[in-house]
């Protein structure tokens, strides 16, 4: 029976792998693209967290802005005989936020005054929720370039996924939030920048604020707010039209995890917030388990099959090994009890067991191709 995760990336166009950090996350969104175009698949790995180990997992030594090939000599060397293409790339949400006012601007006279803005250039930038959504703006451009058969998006940690998600309706509500109102309206839409009847109430504030401030500080904000309003019926429509695009079923969600409480607490919490955003969990993967040693082996029996190594070893190292083994017992219990209790907030969701992956803990980290493709296998199976 192919997992599910194989019938994903055959039948998807775009897969969302999230979850918090240190779970690994990264290196199932990498294994997962790996595995898709050893299987003949055109498929571009997407990252928009800020930490770039994908760019190590793929042998990528410096990745920049742009669309970078894996060369596909690589693939077939790793035994991936009918092997499709690789790409890897780093979103750069400023440039995609510069094409979407280029792509809305009704002149080139607004587009190159919002552009020039220095508020423009600190929002665009640096503040939270544009990043994300500028992410999304990206995701669905390159969903439908013809290049790529499939998309797999390495999110950031799990509260920030979520804001990912939430995005369009979150800057929607900023845009047409009551203050953002109240400051188009508050600067005459005239370049003199004067105060009209509905800001005289609050002129004596504002008159503040600019000695504070200097009076080239409003008149940035209120160019930049006047300009941005011009824009507000384009950024509502790609709004809808993003949260169709993400909703729809060519896309996939993959939530990652870790078998440690912290990390399952998270899994649930997601797992129940993108339910009520009406988004099934397509897969999810429980990463790095532990596998229970042999709990029956006595210490003597230990220490007889030391002996027949013939080897100079120390007379406490059967206890040793004997105690490390226990302590492994334990972590494993553990961790079975965590998977348990995932299984079963995954049942009351209606996520079928079918979807809940085990991948074991790897003897070696994962930071090239060789042992991506091991990760892939395990995914892929």
């Amino acid at each position: 029976m192919a997992s599910a995760l194989l019938t994903l990336v055959s039948g998807r166009k775009v897969i969302v792998c999230a979850g918090s950090g240190g779970v690994g996350k990264t290196t199932v969104a990498a294994a997962l693209s790996l595995g898709a175009a050893g299987g003949g698949r055109r498929v571009l790995c997407l990252t928009i967290d800020p930490a770039r180990r994908l760019a190590n997992s793929l042998g990528i030594e410096n990745m920049t802005q742009g669309v970078h090939r894996i060369d596909s000599e690589r693939l077939v060397a790793l035994g991936y005989a009918k092997a499709g293409e690789l790409s890897v790339m780093m979103l750069d949400t400023k440039t995609v936020f510069d094409h979407l006012i280029e792509k809305h601007a009704k002149s080139a006279a607004l587009r190159d005054r919002i552009l020039s803005n220095k508020l423009y250039q600190s929002i665009s930038t640096h503040l939270v929720g544009v990043q994300s959504y500028m992410s999304m703006e990206k995701v669905l451009e390159v969903s439908q370039d013809p290049r790529f058969d499939l998309i797999v998006l390495d999110t950031p940690p799990t509260t920030e996924a979520l804001d990912f998600l939430r995005a369009p309706e979150r800057l929607m509500e900023a845009l047409d939030s009551p203050a953002m109102r109240w400051l188009v309206q508050a600067f005459e839409p005239k370049r003199a920048f004067g105060f009209n009847l509905v800001a005289r109430g609050a002129a004596f504030a504002l008159r503040g604020l600019g000695r504070l401030t200097g009076k080239g500080f409003l008149e940035s904000v209120a160019e930049f707010v006047t300009d941005l309003s011009a824009l507000f019926g384009g950024f509502r429509a790609r709004a809808v039209e993003l949260r169709r695009a993400f909703t729809s079923p060519a896309f996939g969600y993959v939530l990652v995890t870790a078998p440690r409480e912290s990390a399952i607490a998270d899994a649930e919490f997601f797992a129940a917030s993108l339910a009520a955003e009406h988004i099934s969990v397509d897969a999810v993967v429980i990463n790095r388990l532990h596998r229970a040693p042999d709990a029956n082996v006595t210490l003597a029996e230990l220490t007889a099959r030391l002996a027949q190594l013939q080897m100079p070893l120390s007379s406490d190292l059967p206890g040793r090994i004997l105690q490390a083994g226990q302590e492994a017992q334990t972590v494993a219990e553990e961790e079975a009890r965590q998977v348990a209790r995932l299984s079963a907030k995954l049942r009351a969701l209606n996520v079928p067991s079918e979807a809940l992956l085990r991948v074991p803990a790897m003897e070696r980290d994962v930071h090239d191709l060789t042992a991506l493709a091991e990760v892939a296998a395990v995914l892929l199976a």
